[in-house]
């Protein structure tokens, strides 16, 4: 994972200039595909609007089975940045966004995902206690549209990392929810056409494509530019 604020400034001003719904402002990440640096982009812009933020703001990761951004500030991949505290409850009292078929009874479950204040800034990284399940009981991913509405009474800024599309269709399922998608293409692989069919797929699920990040290198440091697609 990358520290790419200083080149997500474009993308910083269109999304100021998104309407939230109500409360905080919802963004979410995605690609097509993985390794399109999704998550360096998302984590780069909820560390951007924790710094200007007057309350929290909160990085949410969908990837529940890996839970990628939760190990990155665990290690100190991003220099300066600090690591992430105790564990805090992050059900909101409401409806939780994913659900453990066969055990809806069971309270524990309701709490299985957690919120982690990264030290020293207004930021809050989730993270999901796959340990905590039982030999092959599965996760499911639900809208849970009273969740999101809480999310957005206690936080200026809700940044949703969403597995690549050709992964998961998780993002799809969150998408109606929040106030803009960003999509995550990397110039030299991804075509015009896989572009559309990503943007097709996001308004096809009532989402609202607000921009696109172009990664410009394959390798090393990875120069972004921040382009406003329409919403």
């Amino acid at each position: 994972m990358l520290d790419l604020r200083q080149d997500l400034s474009g993308l910083w001003q269109a999304a100021t200039r998104v309407t939230p719904r109500a409360g905080g402002r919802m963004l979410m990440f995605m690609a097509a595909r993985e390794g399109e640096g999704t998550s360096s982009v998302a984590a780069s812009f909820a560390l951007m609007a924790a710094a200007r933020a007057a309350r929290m703001t909160w990085l949410i990761d969908l990837d529940l089975r890996e839970n990628p951004l939760y190990t990155a500030f665990s290690k100190g991949i991003l220099s300066g940045v600090g690591r992430p505290g105790h564990a805090l409850d992050a059900s909101l009292g409401t409806e939780q966004i994913y659900s453990v078929p066969g055990s809806e009874t069971v309270p524990a479950m309701s709490k299985l995902l957690t919120a982690h204040q990264i030290d020293g800034l207004r930021l809050l990284v989730t993270r999901f206690r796959n340990e905590r399940l039982s030999p092959g009981q599965r996760v499911r991913m639900q809208a849970a549209a009273a969740w999101w509405d809480a999310l957005r009474r206690s936080a200026d800024w809700a940044i949703i990392d969403a597995p690549a599309l050709a992964r998961s269709a998780a993002g799809l399922t969150y998408a109606p929810l929040v106030d803009g998608v960003v999509l995550v293409v990397q110039a030299e692989a991804a075509g015009a056409g896989e572009v559309e069919d990503l943007r097709a797929a996001v308004e096809a699920a009532g989402g609202t494509v607000i921009g696109v990040v172009m990664n410009r290198l394959k390798a090393g440091r990875t120069p972004l530019s921040g382009q406003r697609t329409g919403g």
